[in-house]
C-alpha cells in the first residue's frame, strides 16, 4: 500500500545527528512517521513539532502524496543566537499511494505536533464475501 521513496534518508538522518548538519545540503529536513492499516483505513502520523498548522501544505497528484511544512525560527531578526539544535525551514515528504486506497477521500488532522492522515481503503479493494449458488439451480439436460 506505501512504498519509501527515499532509501538514503536514514542515513542523511545519521549523518544530520553525528555531524550536526544536513549530509544533503539541498534536501529538506527528515519528518519522521509511522504508517499502519487500521480496519477500513490506512493511517499515517508525521512528527512536526512546532509547525504552525498554516504552513502544513497537502496534495496528492497521480497518487502521489506530497507534504510540505515549515518551521522559523522562533528567535527576532537580529537576535544573537546562542544554541540552534532544533532544525528550522522546509521539511517535505513524498509517498507513492497502492491504487487500493481511496485518495479523494484522504482525511487530515493535527495535533499536539503530530500530522495525522487517515486514507480510505477503495471500496474495491476491501475483502467482500461472494455468493455461491447451489447446483440445485442448475438444470438437468437428458438425451
Amino acid at each position: 500500500m506505501l512504498m519509501r521513496t527515499d532509501p538514503f534518508r536514514e542515513f542523511d538522518r545519521l549523518a544530520q545527528q553525528v555531524f550536526g548538519t544536513n549530509a544533503a545540503a539541498a534536501r529538506p529536513a527528515a519528518m519522521p512517521m509511522d504508517a499502519y492499516r487500521s480496519g477500513d483505513d490506512f493511517v499515517v502520523h508525521f512528527d512536526l513539532p512546532g509547525i504552525d498548522p498554516e504552513s502544513i501544505e497537502l496534495d496528492v497528484e497521480r497518487n502521489v502524496l506530497n507534504v510540505r511544512a515549515e518551521r522559523r525560527s522562533p528567535a527576532p531578526e537580529g537576535a544573537e543566537t546562542v544554541v540552534a539544535e532544533r532544525p528550522t525551514g522546509a521539511f517535505t515528504r513524498q509517498l507513492f499511494l497502492g491504487e487500493t486506497l481511496d485518495t479523494d477521500r484522504v482525511d487530515a488532522a493535527y495535533d499536539a505536533g503530530v500530522l495525522t492522515l487517515r486514507i480510505p481503503v477503495a471500496e474495491q479493494a476491501k475483502p467482500r464475501r461472494i455468493q455461491i449458488s447451489g447446483g440445485g439451480d442448475r438444470k438437468q439436460i437428458s438425451g
